[in-house]
């Protein structure tokens, strides 16, 4: 099935091409109108379920979430023989824990309470051995550290996952907002593999949670968008795949092209449970409330996709090539009044972009969408300033609405940026550093501020770094 998805992905790219709409009138003008003579080839798109633009477009629509919110039976089989099953099954758990988490509140409404939903200790043998024989099976660490020094965790002579935690009387927060769980030392132990294991190694969890779903289920204190991070830095890391190695001739014409698709189908391997979940078409991704991906787009920069054999004028003169969800926020500004009181990624709060249409309606329920307007850095040039200006200019109806400020026209986005107050001190740097912040890995984040201090642009590099 990846195979027919991705063969199909990899023909259908011979006849589709994207290219900005200003290209496509500039070669009409230069008398080329042959379409294989322009745009590029599509590449792997954000669309195709598993890829890697779909991961991050994904962990951005969550990160973007965190920041609206504000902070078997045994018949002598082993799992891994029927992944039709156990993937049954854990669907089946993972919906059900999500309605008890969020419809019937089994955390309830404490806020501070840590102590009342998250448990790392060892349970009283003779009070509730359901409960110890539960913790014992599925949530205990290890062993691993002095006692076993050979256990997978462990490298360079140390735990990677901390283990054996610190014998602790009460539960605290550390200075970087991690939790120290309760871990006494009441002398309480089980045994694994010959080695005798207390309240050190236990995994934190939830008594109702584990008894009710009997399966491995890591509760933790979440309050920073760090834990979020934590939970798609395993997507960020891309499909499994065997050990190898891709290397490219550079005497070769086509060294210089990337094959996305063979990258991302090359040895990469599948678990019988993953393919199993795909066949049943289970959802790998579930977010609520969703999030309105919103484009933008210079003037006439506008992406246009078209056939190999359609004429570039043919491609030019269509009515909806001038109709982006961009543009059509200025009309919409021309036809709603609701509409002038929002900014641009405050409006899928109150309208409904449709697709087939090409244009923005009216929301006539209660629903509503988060909008997320896609990141660009600052090195961007106008296409930053221009991110700039619709983030705080409400009531737009055309490009050169953005360019006016306080009654007065200027011919650049940066200009009307500057008039503004949005670059003096540097703020635009601070502004483009704290918002990849809530979204960036630290490796990104690396990269930019470095980007920034060899471009040389920043007045004040030490203001930067002090207010980000």
């Amino acid at each position: 099935m990846e195979s027919s998805r991705l063969k199909f992905i990899r023909l259908r790219q011979k006849q589709l091409r994207p290219h900005f709409y200003k290209g496509l009138e500039d070669a009409i003008l230069h008398g080329d109108i042959e379409p294989s003579s322009q745009g590029q080839r599509v590449i792997l798109s954000s669309s195709f379920t598993g890829g890697a633009r779909y991961m991050l477009q994904n962990y951005q629509d969550a990160m973007a979430i965190c920041r609206w919110a504000g902070f078997v039976e045994s018949r002598g089989l082993s799992p891994e023989d029927r992944p039709d099953i156990l993937t049954r099954i854990f669907k089946v758990k993972l919906d059900r824990m999500i309605k008890d988490l969020r419809d019937n509140k089994v955390f309830g409404e404490v806020k501070a309470n840590i102590d009342g939903i998250n448990s790392a200790k060892l349970p009283n043998k003779n009070v509730d051995l359901q409960y110890y024989k539960a913790v014992t099976n599925l949530m205990m660490h290890g062993p691993c550290g002095s006692a076993r020094k050979s256990s997978p965790c462990m490298h360079n002579g140390k735990c990677t996952k901390h283990f054996p935690k610190k014998f602790v009387p009460s539960t605290t927060v550390d200075e970087d907002g991690y939790p120290i769980y309760r871990r006494r030392e009441d002398g309480r132990t089980t045994s694994r593999s010959g080695i005798e294991l207390d309240n050190r190694y236990v995994v934190p969890h939830n008594r109702f949670l584990l008894l009710k779903y009997d399966a491995h289920i890591n509760v933790e204190w979440c309050n920073q968008s760090r834990s979020i991070k934590y939970l798609f830095k395993y997507v960020n890391k891309g499909n499994d795949r065997v050990t190898a190695t891709f290397s490219q001739s550079v005497n070769k014409e086509d060294s210089g092209v990337v094959d996305e698709i063979n990258m991302y189908y090359d040895c990469r391997y599948i678990s019988p449970c993953e393919a199993a979940w795909r066949i049943f078409k289970f959802p790998i991704h579930h977010r609520e409330p969703s999030v309105e991906r919103l484009s933008f787009h210079l003037p006439n920069n506008q992406n246009v996709i078209f056939s190999n054999d359609d004429p570039i004028d043919a491609v030019v003169n269509r009515p909806t090539v001038k109709e982006s969800m961009f543009l059509s926020w200025f009309e919409a500004n021309k036809a709603f009044s609701e509409a002038r009181e929002l900014t641009y990624a405050e409006f899928p709060l109150k309208f409904v972009w449709k697709q087939k249409l090409k244009r923005w309606e009216k929301r006539r329920t209660s629903a509503f969408s988060i909008g997320r307007i896609f990141f660009v850095p600052p090195g961007s040039g106008e296409q930053y300033y221009l991110r700039l200006l619709f983030n705080v200019i409400k009531d737009s109806k055309s490009y050169e609405d953005l360019k006016k400020i306080n009654g007065r026209d200027h011919e650049t986005f940066r200009d009307a940026c500057y008039a503004l107050g949005l670059l003096d001190d540097d703020k635009e740097y601070v502004d483009a550093i704290v918002e990849a912040i809530n979204w960036g890995m630290p490796s990104y984040l690396r990269q930019l501020v470095a980007m920034l201090l060899l471009s040389n642009s920043m007045s004040r590099p030490e203001s930067v770094w002090q207010g980000t």
